[in-house]
């Protein structure tokens, strides 16, 4: 038969484990608006009574009271994958819409003193030449026009150079934090250790839920939990954190724009193996701002450079000058007119009298010649300007594409801007903590408490009053 006294336990159960509910509802309440805390849950089970069969004794106990089983964490490991893959995908996407911000910066296209306008001033200024040879101002109007376009070159490329070196020292400070990061977490897997113990580190997987978080959108992260506790962190196939240990990884590659190339280009690399790191995330974008859209934006202005070079040396160098002077190359680069460069490109003629702007010697010794002399070569470099070949038209399709890829850039972030606001809001619902929910909880438990504190009163009152207040009859 089931002892009266076991009525004692039965409810002292009960206020134990209401109690818990309680502090955990506390818990949740007072970390409603701390970010990335995850609510908590208690789950209580009912104790079994005696199960076991006597030969001689029999119980109708109902059960043992009840017990707290766990307290669990009310988070989606399906979610919180999914989040941490499209928080990393919306950080490579925002990184390379500024990455294309800024480049557009750069060219400011369109505007009265971009590139584009510098250069239809130039061309004008060899209208001016042609309608007015003999002025030496038109002369030294055009130098000053041509010098502004090369010098506008020069700093476009520099700006390009200086954005590729800033990249390169974020993605230092990157490479830093993510090391930090692994360490922490490594760390933070001594959980495993807590759980053996039959502790409840919930705070902690918070803690190591937001650091994991912080690597997906600084290198494109991923997670692989074990039966154990700990959490495994990969960048691409590659392990960060296993257990307890955690690598390193470091930024190799050119420090500067000019040392890019097919077979040298900047990359992450793990410090102890020297294989490569297939880093995603802001950090994979950076690798590919550095290696491929910065590279590829200079090549294409080096282009125009050297359309503008051979376009205008072709014709200048068949012409004379005021002088009688001919075949010079009125833009060269660092070394000849051969090899020009937006970071090279100058203007080669520094002396007005040696523009060329005729087909025919305004020196000439025949009298014919000089009499007569025209400025076609003046009026042919008018006309490059409008030419659908010409280093107009190469700038032009290059600043369109660039266009394009911005635009491009910037709808796919918006886009994956989305897709991650509706996954965070998933894992809200399923993880955040609802001030309804836990105040119907809060008054579940104090119910629950009061109850068992009226039983636990009640069997103590019928104990007294067996033990205390029975007498023998009759005696």
């Amino acid at each position: 038969m089931g002892s009266t006294f076991s009525g004692l336990n039965t409810a002292l159960t009960s206020l134990y484990a209401q109690r818990r509910g309680l502090d955990v509802t506390g818990q949740n309440i007072a970390n409603a608006s701390t970010e990335g805390y995850t609510r908590q849950r208690v789950r209580m089970v009912a104790n079994n009574g005696g199960l076991n069969p006597g030969v001689y004794s029999t119980t109708d106990q109902v059960g043992a009271g009840v017990k707290v089983a766990s307290l669990e964490r009310g988070r989606s490991g399906y979610l919180e994958e999914r989040g941490r893959t499209e928080h990393g995908n919306a950080a490579y996407l925002a990184n390379q819409t500024a990455a294309y911000s800024q480049i557009e910066d750069v060219f400011a296209e369109p505007s009265d003193t971009a590139i584009q306008a510098r250069m239809h001033d130039m061309w004008d200024a060899w209208n001016d030449v042609a309608n007015n040879w003999q002025d030496p101002s038109t002369r030294s109007s055009l130098i000053e026009r041509a010098t502004t376009v090369a010098t506008s070159l020069n700093d476009a490329q520099a700006s390009l150079s200086n954005q590729f070196t800033a990249n390169g020292n974020e993605m230092s400070t990157y490479a830093d934090q993510v090391n930090t990061l692994a360490t922490n977490i490594a760390k933070m897997n001594q959980i495993v250790v807590a759980k053996q113990a039959n502790l409840q580190p919930n705070e902690m997987m918070d803690d190591r839920d937001r650091a994991v978080m912080q690597l997906a959108e600084l290198a494109g992260a991923t997670t692989i939990e074990q039966p154990n506790g700990a959490l495994n962190v990969f960048l691409g196939q590659g392990p960060l954190v296993a257990g307890f240990t955690a690598r390193q990884v470091k930024v190799v590659g050119p420090p500067t724009l000019d040392g890019i190339s097919a077979t040298s280009q900047v990359g992450l690399q793990w410090t102890d193996t020297g294989g490569a790191v297939a880093a995603g995330g802001a950090m994979g974008s950076m690798i590919d701002t550095m290696n491929t859209v910065i590279p590829n934006i200079t090549a294409q202005l080096d282009k125009v450079a050297q359309k503008l070079a051979d376009t205008v040396n072709v014709q200048h160098r068949g012409g004379y000058s005021a002088d009688g002077t001919t075949d010079l190359d009125f833009f060269t680069g660092e070394v000849d007119a051969t090899v020009v460069t937006a970071k090279s490109i100058k203007v080669a003629v520094s002396d007005p009298a040696q523009v060329a702007f005729s087909s025919q010697n305004p020196i000439s010794s025949d009298p014919n010649v000089a009499g007569s002399i025209n400025h076609d070569v003046a009026d042919k470099l008018t006309d490059i300007g409008a030419s659908g070949t010409g280093p107009d038209q190469t700038y032009q399709q290059m600043i369109g594409q660039l266009g394009v890829a911005a635009q491009a850039s910037g709808r796919r972030s918006d886009i994956q801007n989305s897709v991650r606001d509706q996954v965070d809001t998933d894992r809200t619902a399923e993880s955040g903590v609802n001030l309804d929910e836990e105040m119907t909880n809060l008054l579940t438990y104090q119910r629950g408490y009061e109850a068992a504190s009226r039983v636990l009163t009640t069997v103590d009152s019928m104990l007294d009053q067996l033990i205390n207040r029975t007498g023998l009859v009759g005696r």
